[in-house]
């Protein structure tokens, strides 16, 4: 196969990622409806005599398995789960939608429409293209004091608002961190015509490419390339789909359902037909690029095929730059301990670290801050955390690296790591605002949440 991986790193990274900036607008945006919310409830239980309160929301979706891509239509969904003791809603739950859409309406002026009742949620939409769709979960206490979590749809139904994400994070692990780069990629050219209407769902998709994903192959192209033709070929004998947490739930309830499925077959068996020549022992990098061009629809294979066009009409080194070096490619393995728990952080963890040079105390890392005396690379670094959290509980820890020397050696880790010790040993390697955090979880709840700041001078 005609190797184009370093351009496909860069139209992954330039292209397809959602920036930072914007990923953070849909939090902001998350966050001030959220508000809205709460002060909505405020002013209906004032004016009705209820006690409705929001107990805790969950981010899910495409924005907690954080594949979402980029949308020049700014066409994103932001799906949050909104939770609330069962003893304080009504039984019915088109009643308690009536009270979310009722409170959001207290506070939501200037949208495109108001606040509306789905059968599955309550959506809020931007005129700028967003929604947000608000799924209403509440929880009660079973006999061993465990919290049950049911689902608001068209009926009250058991369902874990962490589950999907649970299980989408844990597979992603397991293919090296590569699922999410294959769900990405597949949601792009899902996404590359304007014309192209009743197509799956990120949630379909993401169930699709993490069973036929091919993480074995090294360069991104082939990875991709070989993953949507598995896809293809599975949908060709089976176009069946279940719900990876419960396996007797099946995702397909419709005729629509069915045909939104055959639609991926029928366009990537066409579209996978333009990337044959990419196999041909004589294609040029011209043809390559032109055949992704085909398959994506996207300016960036076009503006680079021209590019390619004009490096023919000159010499090499004189006009053309190479683009792996424009940009680091790097693994984005950052998780977040809300995806896994819920969080009730009425505990405290405190941390600090024992700083050593080939195995003699230097001192801790607080007092070396408080003396600007910098930490410098190639010292093993001990972790301390003390919580007054009561046994039993568990430990978990997380490590994150920070700026360009990380994005160059493809370690900016930030993985959940269950050690269930209150010590972390790690080693100074090279510069980076970097930090560590330490996660209490008592009876599958966060209870306490720790940050120390490991910032590393060159």
């Amino acid at each position: 196969m005609y190797d184009l991986n370093n351009k496909f790193n860069t139209f992954y990274r330039k292209h397809v990622v959602l920036p930072k900036e914007k990923k953070n607008d849909l939090f902001q945006k998350k966050n001030l409806n959220i508000s809205r919310l709460k002060k909505g409830l405020e002013e209906y239980n004032e004016e009705h005599g209820t006690d409705y309160q929001l107990i805790d929301h969950v981010v899910q979706g495409s924005v907690a398995m954080s594949t979402v891509v980029q949308n020049e239509d700014n066409d994103y969904d932001i799906d949050v789960a909104i939770i609330f003791d069962k003893d304080k809603l009504p039984e019915g739950t088109r009643a308690t939608k009536n009270i979310i859409v009722d409170a959001l309406k207290r506070k939501c002026t200037g949208f495109k429409k108001e606040p509306e009742a789905k059968t599955n949620c309550v959506r809020i939409e931007y005129s700028e293209g967003y929604h947000i769709d608000f799924a209403i979960y509440r929880r009660y206490k079973d006999d061993n004091e465990n919290y049950v979590y049911e689902h608001g749809g068209s009926e009250w139904r058991r369902r874990d608002p962490w589950a999907i994400t649970k299980w989408f994070l844990n597979r992603n692990k397991e293919n090296d961190y590569k699922l999410r780069e294959v769900v990405r990629l597949l949601k792009m050219f899902v996404k590359s015509r304007d014309h192209w209407v009743n197509m799956p769902g990120g949630l379909v998709l993401s169930i699709l490419a993490e069973e036929q994903c091919q993480s074995i192959y090294e360069r991104m192209d082939e990875r991709f390339y070989y993953t949507a033709k598995a896809i293809r070929d599975r949908l060709n004998y089976s176009k069946e789909v279940y719900n990876p947490t419960d396996p007797t739930q099946s995702l397909i309830l419709t005729k629509k359902d069915e045909e939104k499925l055959e639609n991926l077959r029928k366009r990537l068996d066409e579209n996978l037909q333009k990337l044959d020549v990419l196999f041909n022992s004589d294609c040029t990098e011209e043809e390559a690029l032109e055949a992704w061009e085909q398959f994506f629809n996207h300016h960036y294979w076009t503006e680079q095929k021209e590019k390619a066009k004009e490096k023919n009409e000159v010499a090499k080194s004189y006009y053309f730059f190479n683009e792996a070096d424009e940009t680091w490619f790097y693994d984005d393995t950052e998780e977040y301990i809300e995806n896994y728990f819920p969080l009730d952080l009425k505990y405290k963890v405190e941390l600090d670290c024992k700083v050593k040079k080939n195995g003699k105390f230097v001192d801790w890392l607080s007092d070396m801050r408080k003396k600007k005396i910098p930490l410098l690379p190639n010292r093993e670094l001990y972790f301390y955390a003390s919580t007054d959290a009561p046994k039993p509980y568990q430990v978990y820890w997380k490590v994150r690296n920070r700026g360009e020397e990380a994005k160059k050696r493809n370690c900016l880790r930030g993985q959940i790591i269950h050690t269930d010790e209150l010590i972390q040993y790690e080693e100074s390697c090279f510069k980076g605002d970097h930090y560590v955090e330490c996660y209490i979880v008592k009876n599958g709840i966060c209870v306490a949440r720790g940050r120390i700041d490991v910032p590393i001078k060159a």
